[in-house]
C-alpha cells in the first residue's frame, strides 16, 4: 500500500482548514444549552474532499479537542463528541475524495452522518453526560436535524460543484 506524503502547502491548509473548524464551531455557532447550529460541515467537507477519510478524521477530532481546551463553553471535554468528529470526517471522506459531488452522494452522506452521528452517537454522549434529561431534549435536537437536512445539502452540492473550488482540489490532489 503506496501512501502520499502531505506538502507543506498540504500542511498548510489543513491547519487553516482545521482553524476554520475551530471558528464555525466555538465562535460562528448559535449556542443554546439543548443544540448548537453551525457551518463547521463546511471546512469539514473542503477538508475530506481534498485529503480524504483518515486525515478529515484525525483532523476533525484535534479540531474539536484543541477548540474545547481552548475555549470551553458548555461542558468540560468529553471524549465522544471527539469520536464523532472522527466518524462525520470518515464518512464526508469517503463520500467525497476523489469523487464526483452529486446531488444524490450529498444526500446519502448526510443521511448517514444524521442518522449514525447526530441521532445515535451523540443522543448516547449526551444521556451518558446528562443522564435522562437527555431524552427530553432529543425531540428539539431531531427538529433541528430536519430543519438543517436541507440547507446542508444545497451548501455542500453548491460547494462541490463551484468551478474554483473544484480546481483546488484537484490541483491538491495531485
Amino acid at each position: 500500500m503506496r501512501t502520499k506524503k502531505l506538502s507543506t502547502k498540504g500542511i498548510a491548509l489543513m491547519g487553516i482548514l482545521m482553524g476554520l473548524q475551530l471558528i464555525f464551531t466555538r465562535f460562528l455557532a448559535i449556542e443554546t444549552p439543548i443544540v448548537r447550529v453551525s457551518f463547521t460541515f463546511i471546512a469539514t467537507v473542503i477538508m475530506a474532499m481534498i485529503f480524504g477519510p483518515l486525515l478529515t478524521g484525525v483532523c476533525s477530532t484535534l479540531s474539536d479537542f484543541i477548540g474545547i481546551m481552548l475555549f470551553p463553553k458548555t461542558a468540560p471535554y468529553f471524549p465522544g463528541f471527539s469520536l464523532s468528529a472522527f466518524i462525520t470526517g470518515i464518512i464526508y471522506g469517503v463520500f467525497f475524495y476523489k469523487k464526483e459531488m452529486s446531488l444524490k452522494r450529498v444526500i446519502i452522506a448526510n443521511l448517514i452522518v444524521n442518522i449514525v452521528v447526530d441521532i445515535c452517537m451523540n443522543t448516547l454522549w449526551l444521556y451518558m453526560i446528562m443522564g435522562p434529561a437527555a431524552i427530553a431534549q432529543f425531540p428539539v435536537r431531531l427538529i433541528k436535524i430536519c430543519i438543517l437536512f436541507p440547507i446542508r445539502v444545497a451548501i455542500m452540492f453548491a460547494l462541490g460543484n463551484q468551478g474554483l473550488l473544484k480546481q483546488q482540489v484537484i490541483r491538491f490532489q495531485q
